[in-house]
């Protein structure tokens, strides 16, 4: 059973976040012959606030 665990910053329309979810699970049907069934995709939201990179947090960087 692939568990695909993605973290992504806040923000994205509940559209957006559906469409990744379908995109993940038919990469894995495709790249390891995975039955749908047994795909599993775990979607972790992060404040800006909560993610930095370079020692600078998302919500600080302005991008």
């Amino acid at each position: 059973m692939p568990i695909i665990d993605v973290t992504l910053l806040e923000g994205r329309s509940k559209d957006e976040k559906n469409t990744l979810i379908t995109e993940l699970t038919n990469a894995a049907i495709r790249a390891i012959d995975a039955p749908p069934q047994s795909v599993r995709v775990i979607l972790r939201e992060v404040a800006p606030e909560h993610f930095a990179v370079a020692g600078i947090s998302k919500a600080d960087s302005g991008s």
